[in-house]
């Protein structure tokens, strides 16, 4: 058994992602090359973006602080702490509202 705990790992990539020159900050928290899932908690200052990329997998977005706007096309989410947004299958951006936290859950594709 291993516990981890979301709000700490959350402090300490923001705090980060608001010393790096590039706004952001990731580390895995569960998953790797041996797994099929994968989570990541990434921070981003706000204003910063993880611009239009593919979704990697079925994969979903939980909120832990801050604020972020999910987009897909013309179409956008606002997400709030606490809130957990799926991921549609296609090209997408995430936008920093806020400086957030977010945990980014995937399942590789096979």
């Amino acid at each position: 058994m291993q516990k981890t705990s979301l709000t700490a790992l959350a402090r300490n990539e923001l705090a980060r992602a608001l010393s790096a020159q590039s706004g952001r900050s990731a580390s895995t928290v569960f998953g790797g090359h041996e797994h099929h899932p994968r989570q990541t908690l990434i921070a981003l200052s706000a204003g910063k973006s993880m611009g239009e990329h593919d979704n990697p997998g079925e994969a979903t977005l939980q909120v832990l602080v801050g604020r972020v706007l999910l987009r897909v096309s013309e179409v956008s989410w606002n997400g709030s702490p606490g809130d957990l947004m799926i991921i549609p299958d296609e090209r997408h951006t995430v936008d920093a509202i806020e400086d957030s936290a977010i945990l980014l859950t995937v399942l590789k594709k096979a």
